[in-house]
């Protein structure tokens, strides 16, 4: 018995992206690297999944569902949720947990019990075991159905092909049909009443009736033609310059290593370079001035800043906090400030703590904050203390004397 080709919408996206792309990913089975927006929406679905669990009769308050997301998110590094930087994480969590909070503001009181969250249904269906992810269904009576897919990249916009499979696996599996009888016996048929793409960053909905039956036959068949393709081993690579200049196979792919992969052809493909236009050259004299004023301000740069220093140095010895030139007033302002140099650490601490919720972005300031905050224990404090030092910071003003 041949078995049945498996196959998702995802699958067919990056066929369709670059069938050479497909090979690696999915005939190779190489993994792409982490990608930050993936790991973004990952958390943030895990928490909507949280709130509406269709297994309890209450929701989560605020707090819970904050304190869920934070357990999410602190599973893993920055580095393992494809952020470049921990700041560019910490703007993620922040993010994460301003899209929670609008939820709730939005929403509270208004939640209602789904017919299922994250339902991973599998479906043999014309030679393939078409595999989905519902992100929520919810039960609209007479054996209809509200699909809502929730999004979380910058902006939303309608797409088709997801919707059609979303239709296609709901109208035809058996799980689902179950799944609906349990709540209502009496429905023999299931069907699509709505579908919905959910925006979480802006709250927008976008909600579209069900496709025409004409319109989904004709989607599936360019679903059985992808997957005819693929069976038949046709991998060849169809670059073009957005798509290559972030992929993750570009060291192995045969258009950059000119080297042939078993299933497809070498294609061959030019980039279009950009240009840099350059102006006509200064003359050598205002190249010359120019060159001079350079040199010039560097070195008035460095002098200020021995000045500076100097200045400091003596006014400290003579234990001075003003002292006057002839036209001007110097003052001295000497701060002993804590510190916290190593933020690796500190974010650690924070996130074993369970405080990073409490500043968001961690900065010197809103650190140095928690120190003071009464809901924190003088234990709590005392730790995060030993991860900072003392720094004398000096603040030296000049003005003009009368």
């Amino acid at each position: 018995m041949v078995k049945n080709l498996s196959f998702s919408y995802s699958k067919m996206g990056m066929y369709k992206e670059c069938p050479q792309k497909y090979k690696f990913r999915y005939i190779h089975m190489i993994p792409e690297q982490p990608k930050y927006y993936f790991a973004f929406g990952t958390a943030l679905h895990s928490v909507m999944e949280f709130i509406y669990n269709p297994e309890k009769e209450d929701f989560p308050t605020l707090q819970e569902a904050l304190l869920y997301f934070d357990t999410v998110w602190n599973k893993t590094t920055y580095e393992q949720k494809g952020y470049a930087s921990i700041d560019k994480e910490l703007e993620g969590y922040a993010e994460g947990r301003r899209i929670i909070q609008s939820y709730y503001r939005t929403y509270t009181g208004k939640f209602i019990h789904p017919l299922s969250t994250e339902l991973k249904s599998t479906l043999d269906i014309d030679g393939l075991n078409l595999i989905s992810i519902v992100d929520r269904m919810d039960y609209l009576g007479d054996g209809l159905i509200k699909i809502l897919d929730y999004k979380t990249g910058k902006t939303v916009q309608r797409e088709p092909d997801q919707l059609y499979m979303y239709q296609k696996v709901v109208e035809n599996s058996p799980l689902i049909k179950t799944l609906v009888q349990q709540k209502d016996p009496s429905v023999k048929k299931v069907r699509v009443g709505q579908l919905s793409f959910y925006h979480l960053p802006t709250l927008h909905e976008m909600t579209f009736e069900r496709a025409p039956d004409k319109e989904i036959f004709e989607f599936w068949q360019k679903v059985l033609n992808v997957a005819d393709c693929i069976r038949a081993g046709k991998f060849d690579p169809t670059p073009g310059e957005q798509q290559c200049r972030w992929c993750d196979y570009r060291n192995l792919c045969p258009v950059f290593t000119g080297k042939e992969y078993a299933g497809g052809n070498a294609a061959v493909v030019s980039f279009k370079k950009k240009t840099i236009l350059k102006s006509e050259p200064l003359p050598l004299s205002e190249q010359d001035e120019l060159s001079s004023k350079i040199d010039r301000y560097g070195d008035l740069l460095k002098e200020t800043e021995q000045l500076r220093k100097d200045i400091i140095q003596l006014m400290k010895k003579n234990k001075f906090s003003r002292h006057f030139g002839q036209h001007y007033r110097a003052e001295l302002n000497c701060l002993e400030k804590m510190e916290f140099t190593d933020k690796e650490k500190v974010i650690e601490f924070l996130r074993s703590s369970q405080l990073l919720g409490k500043v968001l972005v961690p900065t010197q300031s809103t650190i140095v904050g928690l120190l003071t905050d009464p809901t924190i224990p003088t234990k709590t404090k005392n730790e995060l203390k030993k991860l900072a030092k003392k720094v004398e910071h000096e603040n030296l003003t000049l003005e003009p004397t009368e």
